[in-house]
């Protein structure tokens, strides 16, 4: 049986509901928000609104700059609450990402919930611990950094 992994993230942010919604749910932000040593670029010509059924595509560079293509389907979408994408080709073997957006009294609480599973049975489950876990943490962290440094400078 495969293992599967999960990663949840909390960030607060200091802007409305519309401010979050229009910035997360382009495609065309990603590249904002991703490591530049990533590469990550997005390949399909996708429109502004989100929609179920919506295919992203990307390249992305995430060992030793060996471009990855992948392919992402937006599942569900419930307007400013939450959407949800799902790998249809790429590096990982399941890739479930909630996005998941709550108005507060200060601005609005995201939520990322990924469940994933690794490639390669037993290499998957060693190159988690030695790269893929942190390689993950790192790309969130610095999407913490980046809305931080943009909603700071806007306040």
């Amino acid at each position: 049986m495969a293992k599967y992994y999960k990663l949840y993230r909390k960030t607060e942010l200091p802007i409305s509901i519309d401010e979050a919604w229009d910035f997360f749910s382009s495609p065309m932000n990603l590249k904002k928000i991703t490591p530049p040593y990533l590469g990550f670029e997005v390949t399909s010509d996708n429109p502004d609104t989100m929609y179920p059924g919506m295919i992203i595509t990307y390249i992305v560079k995430p060992i030793l700059g060996i471009p990855l293509k992948w392919m992402t389907e937006i599942t569900q979408v419930r307007d400013k609450e939450f959407f949800i994408d799902e790998q249809r080709v790429g590096p990982y073997k399941l890739w479930h990402h909630q996005h998941i957006f709550t108005a507060t009294k200060s601005g609005v609480i995201m939520e990322d919930i990924i469940h994933y599973i690794l490639p390669f049975g037993i290499l998957g489950r060693i190159a988690h611990p030695l790269f893929v876990k942190k390689q993950l943490n790192d790309i969130f962290n610095h999407r913490s950094t980046v809305t931080d440094q943009l909603w700071s400078q806007a306040v």
